[in-house]
């Protein structure tokens, strides 16, 4: 609607208004979550949990509204007919860009449950958000280092278990866990540098994406993979929010999580041999999906 307007304009009222819209919902979602932790009622909870997600379902509704406002972005994607909010999801997908995130967001908002991010247990004791995460049910994980074990070999299992234990909220609850698996962001220089055998993608890390199944695996149900390609090259944050960015293609492949793919990654050799080859097949067949929307691109 105002994407005449000039770029730099944009891309200010675009980051005045997320700011905005930011705020607005930061109090009462705080205050909620106070309320919900000062009452150890799981009904009581229950009741929080299902309210803070619709406020944070609604933060999201209002930042794909600032984007229709000053932007106009052509998205094609496929594949989002096949879900629902009442499943359990783990979701990846492959990480170009601060912007795949608002896209996720966008595009996932009110198909599946609310996208939450596996955290560090310590995490939770930053100020006001470590309270907002654990309120919106943002699952904790405790991991200890090989080397930590091998100090305290009695404690090996018990970081999965803790975990696993601080899931059983999601028993009851549909949930949708998001996971990166390169790691971080890709860049050419990280490409290069990591020799990875993937034209378009980084290498995959099992070993996060095999933890979050093996503590979570009896609570979810599928895998939503999402493959996200920008045609006109991977934009900035800036970028996108200042208009910059005119199309975004994204295929959507909702995949049953196989049994043989759950198990103890970090002390059963063959099985973790077996769970990287799976997570390669993934890429590999990411990777090709990528060069299939390039060649089409091309030739439109």
């Amino acid at each position: 609607m105002l994407s005449f307007l000039p770029r730099p304009l944009i891309g200010f009222l675009s980051l005045v208004c997320y700011t905005i819209n930011t705020l607005l919902w930061v109090l009462p979602v705080v205050v909620s979550s106070l309320l919900k932790a000062l009452v150890p009622l799981k009904g009581w909870q229950k009741l929080f949990s299902y309210l803070l997600d619709r406020m944070a379902s609604n933060w999201v509704t209002c930042n794909t509204g600032i984007q229709n406002l000053f932007t106009k972005v052509n998205y094609q994607v496929t594949g989002l007919d096949k879900l629902t909010t009442k499943d359990w999801y783990l979701v990846l997908s492959n990480h170009q860009s601060w912007v795949d995130i608002l896209v996720l967001q966008r595009l996932l908002n009110g198909k599946i449950p609310f996208l939450k991010f596996f955290l560090k247990k310590e995490l939770i004791y930053v100020p006001f958000l470590g309270i907002a995460w654990w309120a919106l049910d943002f699952p904790f994980m405790k991991r200890y280092s090989q080397a930590f074990l091998k100090r305290n070999p009695h404690l090996i299992g018990k970081d999965i278990e803790t975990t696993r234990k601080a899931c059983e909220k999601f028993k009851h609850k549909p949930v949708s866990v998001m996971n990166f698996i390169e790691g971080t962001r890709y860049t050419q220089a990280k490409h290069e540098k990591q020799k990875s055998p993937f034209k378009h993608l980084l290498r995959p890390k099992a070993g996060g994406i095999a933890f979050v199944l093996d503590a979570m695996g009896q609570h979810l149900n599928k895998i939503v993979n999402v493959t996200i390609y920008y045609p006109n090259g991977i934009p900035s944050y800036q970028q996108f929010i200042s208009g910059d960015v005119s199309e975004i293609h994204v295929n959507v492949e909702t995949i049953d999580i196989p049994d043989e793919i759950i198990g103890d990654y970090f002390n059963d050799k063959a099985f973790k041999q077996n769970f990287q080859q799976w997570v390669n097949q993934l890429w590999r067949d990411k990777d090709q999906t990528m060069a299939e929307m390039e060649l089409a691109d091309h030739q439109s």
